[in-house]
């Protein structure tokens, strides 16, 4: 069930990026960048990704707060072509090291929070305030770009630990 106002988002967005913390604590460089047995994507590849779509958030609602056109999900892509823009994302992510991809998320995650707090109730879950939004609230858009995608980070990469061959 969404969050229904800002303390319930401040909250749900903490309670899963603390759950997604804990759970890569026990990741080391070599198993981050291991490759998941079904599909190829790793654990660096899945946090680059949560980070990626934190800045895309982040960007909608800096553009739109200052009148500029917001394009979702991004310029040149529409919704039904994520795939291809995920690709496009892991392939931009492929130089960066698995502790600059930990960074990454650790800023975005203080930028969203940083966000998210200076906010009111209005800005954030008033319907239609914001054109951009179209039927959700910012605060929907604002937990699925960061709690939903958390949670969905977390429940993967404990997937993939589980499938990974273990060297101990």
């Amino acid at each position: 069930m969404p969050a229904t106002g800002r303390n319930e988002l401040l909250a749900v967005t903490d309670k899963e990026y603390r759950k997604l913390m804990k759970t890569l604590e026990s990741v080391d460089a070599r198993t981050a960048v291991a490759a998941g047995p079904e599909d190829g994507i790793s654990i660096k590849d899945t946090v680059a990704h949560r980070a990626h779509w934190l800045d895309l958030f982040l960007g909608w609602y800096r553009d739109g707060a200052q009148g500029k056109p917001v394009q979702t999900p991004a310029p040149g892509y529409k919704w039904n072509q994520l795939k291809d823009y995920n690709a496009k994302v892991r392939q931009a992510s492929r130089d960066q090291t698995w502790t600059q991809v930990l960074a990454l998320l650790e800023q975005r995650h203080e930028a969203l929070t940083r966000l998210l707090d200076g906010l009111d109730e209005a800005e954030l879950y008033e319907p239609h305030r914001y054109d951009w939004t179209n039927d959700w609230t910012l605060g929907r858009w604002a937990e699925a770009s960061g709690a939903s995608h958390y949670r969905s980070a977390n429940t993967f990469i404990r997937k993939l630990l589980r499938s990974l061959p273990n060297d101990g």
